[in-house]
């Protein structure tokens, strides 16, 4: 059976879900969100801050910029697939 890779976009969000890591969203349009990813699909991300949800579409986002470094890659897997 082929091994399903996932997008980076997907990877990065997923990433930043889980960790809880506030970011910063950047809108085309000027507007900046700050928040938590609590999820995220093909056309939109969730964003929550102070009680409050925001669903952002992805379409309208020109930058993401987390608060923490991002780990999207298991360090053990990344080097068990180098071998």
């Amino acid at each position: 059976m082929a091994e399903r890779t996932q997008n980076l976009q997907d990877l990065f969000l997923n990433s930043v879900r889980k960790s809880k890591n506030p970011l910063t969203i950047f809108l085309i349009n000027g507007v900046k969100l700050t928040g938590v990813v609590t999820s995220f699909d093909n056309f939109c991300v969730l964003l929550r801050r102070d009680g409050h949800s925001q669903l952002v579409y992805k379409h309208a986002i020109s930058t993401i910029m987390p608060s923490h470094p991002v780990q999207m890659f298991d360090p053990e897997e990344a080097a068990e697939k180098a071998d």
